[in-house]
């Protein structure tokens, strides 16, 4: 896709762009012997929600685990405000800023939802802003609120995802990742998540999305990337991928 057309500074030049705040450049990585990603480059600037399409097997999730340290990088850059995170282990990725919620939600089952919560803010102190963010989650969820020392494993589905949304947040993170926000739910649940996902949004975090509902993703992204055999294929704005034909053809059916 092109680059837009610069805008002209006061002084005539164009106006610098801004850095993402989050740029992967040339990712590598798969498992033993087998390479999942060629050399993926995405970029998501601060504010935005972001989201990742692609069929089972284009090596989504292996993305998302690779730029939070669970799967190691073999070649490329994963850039977080210009710092280099390649390599890093996945609590030095935490502390950098970026949260991974990951794909079936892997909550503490046994754990209390106000204790799952607070797992996700584990190398903060047990401070004041800490009560106030867990305040804040419970005021965004308030299922979870009234669940809060219910076992996590009894949630429903939805509740489930809430409360791994919900202790992502509480990491204070620059850059959310949610693996398939929508897998296993009901309807109603997932636009009650997806309204949340906007609210969490304006209320100033960055979102980097995978979801298999291809509609409900461009329906609230600014800007999403089509995976396909673990290279980028397209990006563009959701009104340029849902017109596309290998877009509509491949994932929304149409």
């Amino acid at each position: 896709m092109s680059d837009p057309t610069p805008v002209s500074a006061p002084g005539g030049g164009p106006v610098p762009s801004a850095e993402p705040i989050l740029k992967v450049a040339g990712l590598e990585a798969g498992y033993g012997d087998i390479q999942i990603l060629w050399g993926v480059d995405l970029d998501v600037m601060a504010g935005e929600i972001v989201c990742l399409v692609g069929s089972n097997g284009a090596g989504k999730t292996t993305l998302l685990k690779t730029i939070s340290g669970l799967v190691p990088a073999t070649a490329g850059s994963v850039r977080l405000d210009g710092a280099e995170l390649a390599g890093a282990a996945p609590d030095a990725v935490l502390a950098a800023g970026i949260a991974h919620v990951p794909e079936g939600r892997r909550l503490f089952r046994t754990m209390s939802v106000r204790d799952n919560l607070l797992m996700g803010a584990y190398l903060r102190p047990h401070d004041a802003d800490l009560d106030a963010d867990l305040d804040r989650v419970m005021t965004m969820f308030p299922r979870l609120a009234e669940r809060a020392r219910q076992d996590a494993g009894t949630l429903s589905g939805g509740e489930q995802q809430m409360c791994a949304i919900g202790r992502g947040i509480m990491s204070r993170p620059k850059v959310l990742m949610i693996d398939e926000l929508s897998l296993g739910l009901a309807p109603r649940a997932v636009e009650l998540l997806s309204e949340t996902l906007v609210e969490v949004n304006r209320a100033g975090t960055t979102i980097l999305l995978i979801e298999q509902d291809v509609m409900t993703a461009l329906e609230i992204s600014d800007r999403g990337f089509v995976l396909d055999r673990g290279r980028v294929v397209m990006s563009g704005t959701p009104d340029v991928l849902a017109e596309a034909p290998e877009v509509r053809e491949a994932y929304i059916g149409a």
